[in-house]
C-alpha cells in the first residue's frame, strides 16, 4: 500500500511540474525564441555623457543572458532589442533656506523597440520609453564614483523593466 501512495505523489508531482509549460522561476515566457540581439544604443539626449551608451547596451545584454535561456547573437536573432538614449538630466528636487539645491536627481530615460521575429503577426513587438532615476544629496557632485553609483542603480532598473516588458508575457 506504501508503495502504491509513492507512486500516485510521483505522478501528481510529474503532472504538475510538466503542466507549468514554458514559465520559468524567473517569471520568463519563451515560446520558441533561442536567440536575441541587443543592436547599439545610441545617446541621442540633450547633454551627452560618455560611455552611457555603451554600458547600458552591456548591462541590457548581460541581464537577458543571465535571466534568460537566449543566447546573444550578432545577426538573424529572434528577438532584437534597439534604441536610443534620448533623455539624460540632473534636476534640483529640494531646496535649502539659502537657495541650493538640497537634493538633485539623475534622470535616464531609453527607448526601446523590440521585436519578436518568430511572431509574423508583431503580437509582442512594440515600442516604448522607460525611465528611472536617482537621487543625491546637494553637495555631492556626480562625477566618479557617485556618478557610477548612481547610473548602476538606473540601469539595473530600466534594464529590467525592458526584460520584463519583453520577456515576462504570463
Amino acid at each position: 500500500m506504501k508503495s502504491f501512495n509513492n507512486f500516485i505523489i510521483l505522478i501528481i508531482t510529474a503532472l504538475s511540474v510538466q503542466s507549468c509549460g514554458m514559465y520559468s522561476l524567473s517569471g520568463v515566457s519563451i515560446d520558441k525564441e533561442e536567440t536575441f540581439e541587443v543592436r547599439f544604443f545610441q545617446n541621442e539626449a540633450a547633454i551627452v555623457e560618455p560611455g552611457i551608451d555603451r554600458e547600458f547596451t552591456e548591462q541590457l545584454r548581460d541581464i537577458i543572458q543571465n535571466q534568460s535561456p537566449l543566447v546573444l547573437t550578432n545577426s538573424n536573432a529572434d528577438v532584437v532589442y534597439e534604441g536610443e538614449i534620448i533623455e539624460y538630466y540632473i534636476a534640483p528636487q529640494a531646496s535649502t533656506s539659502e537657495n541650493l539645491a538640497a537634493q538633485n536627481r539623475l534622470t535616464i530615460t531609453v527607448n526601446v523597440r523590440f521585436f519578436n521575429n518568430t511572431r509574423e503577426d508583431g503580437e509582442y513587438d512594440f515600442e516604448r520609453r522607460f525611465s528611472f532615476f536617482s537621487d543625491v544629496p546637494g553637495e555631492t557632485q556626480l562625477v566618479g564614483s557617485a556618478l557610477d553609483t548612481a547610473l548602476d542603480e538606473i540601469y539595473e532598473r530600466i534594464t529590467q523593466d525592458v526584460f520584463n516588458a519583453s520577456l515576462a508575457r504570463w
